[in-house]
């Protein structure tokens, strides 16, 4: 923290200080990259694409997704096993017991990371002021992110990672997610906020949850998508008719932000949690990603910027803060289709090594029992272990296809239905 206050503005002490940090991702398809010899060497083209080409050939087969989700699930289970022993700790050293969680809950979150970096090849860029890059991930902060894309949460995690935040990392997520195993168990002894979106009832556990967070020993990153749900036209219809009804400015990348949830966060975190960063999330030639495309081998970009600002501490004063701010969020997504680029001084960060080696070491670990299981049932022969064994690989399948359907846009809430009816809950 105190290497980075020489770069804050001054605040007195009714305002929390903010950074904001809006991230813009656009897509690039692979073939966008021209493959070059590090010697300057003439290359054989032909060749090169050939060898792409059976690459990605091989990241749309059924069964390297069937591996990676195996590996991705069977290191979850192993790492929720010894994150439940982590509570014989708790009584006696919390903060150890949160450090070590940490540690785990970054075996888990890398692997989608890895996924996204590694196997489907995005790439990261951030435009911020430099003057204030230095300072990213040397403190907490809450990061306020849009909610447009299905795969806006892996995103948010990348970010994450690129300033050594993974681990730590906390969401405002829905209560139903904590009962999923490996990320809504992970989730759980990471100390993770749930919500019902009921109000009054989330009040008072939120809150609760928030302030628990005050001692955390580690800095961490508190994403929250203040839309509630994520972005689509009829959710946006719905939500703009809300703004008309309200007086408030109408946006056309976004929907109209709950204020209520991220004004509870900033009171809780306040003086504890210094900096508030605006991720703003965008993908180049208007493609729109999916889970699937990312393990498909589909490669994207990512572009961030971060401006500087105080919040009040008026709840209502709070709100028609996060409003403006979405105006300006908006603006720069406004900006953003017009020109292809945001304003700031581009970055492109390196991919992380931690996560490319975190899943060879997990997949390497689990490789042997795999198919020391595939071949003695293959060898035995009998009919009703190979009907078992063609019953896990549907079942398998079927849990793949359930595990990325979560993510799909159209899964997502019921956002409106009762809006139309009730008051916006705001």
């Amino acid at each position: 923290m105190s290497s980075s206050g020489r770069h804050k503005k001054n605040c007195n002490k009714q305002s929390l200080e903010i950074k904001t940090v809006t991230i813009r991702i656009a897509g690039r398809e692979a073939h966008d990259m021209v493959p070059f010899d590090l010697l300057g060497c003439s290359q054989d083209y032909s060749a090169v694409n050939r060898r792409m080409d059976i690459i990605g050939f091989l990241k749309t087969q059924f069964l390297c997704h069937l591996f990676i989700c195996y590996v991705f699930i069977a290191t979850g289970l192993i790492v929720n096993f010894i994150q439940l022993f982590t509570l014989l700790i708790l009584p006696f050293n919390k903060n150890l017991y949160r450090k070590i969680n940490c540690r785990l809950s970054y075996c888990i979150a890398s692997q989608l990371v890895m996924l996204l970096e590694w196997w489907s090849g995005t790439d990261c860029t951030l435009y911020t002021d430099m003057n204030c890059f230095s300072i990213y991930g040397e403190e907490s902060a809450i990061v306020v992110l849009n909610h447009n894309f299905e795969i806006d949460f892996l995103c948010g995690w990348n970010l994450c990672e690129k300033f050594g935040m993974l681990g730590s990392s906390k969401v405002l997520a829905k209560k139903e997610l904590s009962y999923i195993p490996v990320i809504g168990w992970m989730w759980y002894f990471l100390e993770i906020v749930f919500c019902t979106r009921k109000w009054e009832e989330d009040r008072r556990t939120v809150m609760k949850d928030l302030y628990n967070l005050r001692d955390y020993p580690e800095d961490f990153w508190f994403l929250i998508h203040c839309e509630g749900t994520r972005f689509t036209e009829k959710k946006h219809e719905i939500s703009m008719q809300v703004a008309e009804a309200k007086g408030l400015p109408k946006l056309k990348y976004h929907l109209l932000p709950r204020t209520k949830g991220f004004a509870i966060t900033v009171q809780c975190l306040r003086n504890v949690v210094p900096a508030v960063y605006d991720a703003t999330l965008n993908f180049r030639n208007n493609d729109n990603p999916t889970l699937l495309g990312i393990l498909n081998g589909k490669k994207y970009h990512a572009d961030i910027r971060i401006p500087l600002e105080e919040i009040p501490e008026d709840e209502h004063e709070c709100g028609n803060w996060l409003h403006k701010l979405y105006q300006e969020k908006d603006a720069y997504q406004d900006q953003y289709y017009h020109t292809g680029v945001f304003p700031g001084t581009p970055v492109m960060q390196p991919r992380s090594l931690c996560t490319l080696i975190n899943w060879l070491f997990w997949a390497s670990l689990l490789m042997y029992p795999l198919f020391n299981l595939l071949v003695n049932m293959i060898n035995s022969g009998s009919s009703l272990t190979l009907a078992i064994f063609a019953f896990l690989i549907i079942f398998a399948s079927v849990v793949v296809r359930w595990m990325i359907g979560m993510t799909e846009i159209n899964k997502g809430s019921a956002y409106g239905n009762n809006d139309s009816k009730q008051k916006h809950n705001n």
